[in-house]
C-alpha cells in the first residue's frame, strides 16, 4: 500500500470513528496533494508525497512561531496536533551523525573548495536523503564546513 492510499484508509478510519479533528487534517492533506497533482500533471509517487507532508509540517510549525509571539495557546495546540497527525506519515528521519555521514561522503565525492559549491552539495544531498532528513538542519551543516575550509 503507497502512502496516498494509506492517507485515504486513514480518512476512512477517521470518518467512521467520527474523529473530526484528524478527519479535517487528513482532508486538507489530500487537498493539498491533489494540488500538487494537478500542478505536476501526475499521479504522486511516495517521494512526491512526503515533500507536500513535509511542507505541511513546515507551514505549521511556522506559524506555531508565530502565535508564540501573541501567546494564542489554543491555535498553537492544534496545530501542534496537526503536526502530529501529518508526522506520522513521514519516514523516520536521520539522524545527526547520519546526516554527518552522508555529507562526508558528498564532500568526499565532489570535493568542494568554498561557498560556491554549495548549490552543488546541496542538490546532490537533496535527491539523497531529501525525504528522509530535515534540510534546514543538512543546510547548516553544510554551511559551517564550507565555512571552514
Amino acid at each position: 500500500m503507497n502512502l496516498s492510499e494509506r492517507i485515504a484508509n486513514d480518512m476512512k478510519v477517521a470518518m467512521k470513528s467520527q474523529d473530526k479533528f484528524k478527519l479535517s487534517v487528513l482532508r486538507m492533506l489530500k487537498s493539498a496533494l491533489q494540488l500538487e497533482a494537478i500542478s505536476l500533471k501526475k499521479e504522486l509517487d511516495d517521494n512526491e508525497v512526503i515533500t507536500v507532508i513535509k511542507r505541511g509540517v513546515k507551514q505549521r510549525n511556522d506559524s506555531i512561531t508565530e502565535y508564540q509571539k501573541y501567546n494564542k495557546e489554543e491555535e498553537i495546540n492544534s496545530l501542534k496536533k496537526e503536526v502530529e497527525i501529518l508526522k506520522e506519515y513521514l519516514p523516520q528521519e536521520l539522524s545527526e551523525d547520519e546526516i554527518n555521514k552522508k555529507i562526508d561522503e558528498v564532500f568526499a565525492k565532489e570535493n568542494p573548495m568554498s561557498m560556491k559549491d554549495m548549490g552543488k552539495i546541496m542538490k546532490i544531498l537533496t535527491l539523497e536523503i531529501g525525504t528522509v532528513a530535515d534540510m534546514g538542519l543538512v543546510s547548516i551543516l553544510v554551511k559551517e564546513r564550507l565555512l571552514n575550509k
